[in-house]
């Protein structure tokens, strides 16, 4: 056996020691550890590093502190419903699943903001080249995105939020959603 093997071999004895050891930390965290806790909700987000400290700020004003599990795809909304990113719906639906099993989520938030690049990119400048057409353009994907949870989550609660680069929020009326 060369050097570099023997740093990691285990004799039969080493392997019984580290296998009870690892048994009884298993046994020791069950209770704590497949369980997960709980959080309320789990909030959606962008990227964008200019707003990381808002939207702390605005789950705390929700009354989530330490109480959220937090999903970033660039666009928020628009990573899971527009087809230039469709690489990530199945990761935020994987995400949305084990918030579920592990934290038992009641509600999902998403919070897409102003002045978004992966908007840009995704739909064209054309599209959010003035505040009405931006507000229309989060207004249809978070509408869109909500209607996807509620399709296969009945049982989840959406809000949808649109921030502002001063960190204010303006909640969305979703069509048909929560």
């Amino acid at each position: 056996m060369c050097d570099s093997h023997r740093k990691f071999h285990l004799g039969r004895r080493d392997f019984v020691r580290l296998a009870s050891l690892g048994g009884g930390a298993a046994l020791l965290g069950t209770g704590t550890a497949l369980a997960g806790g709980q959080a309320r909700a789990l909030m959606l987000s962008c990227m964008d590093y200019r707003l990381v400290d808002d939207l702390v700020a605005k789950m705390e004003a929700e009354g989530l502190h330490d109480n959220y599990d937090h999903v970033v795809l660039a666009g928020a909304s628009l990573g899971v419903v527009h087809q230039k990113f469709a690489d990530w719906h199945d990761t935020f639906w994987q995400h949305l699943e084990v918030a579920k099993q592990l934290h038992h989520i009641k509600e999902v938030i998403v919070i897409d903001h102003r002045d978004c690049g992966a908007y840009r990119l995704a739909l064209g400048e054309a599209a959010v080249d003035s505040a009405e057409k931006e507000t229309q353009m989060h207004q249809l994907a978070i509408s869109e995105f909500a209607l996807r949870v509620t399709a296969r989550h009945p049982e989840l609660a959406v809000k949808g939020y649109l921030m502002a680069l001063d960190g204010t929020a303006e909640e969305i009326m979703l069509d048909g959603a929560a």
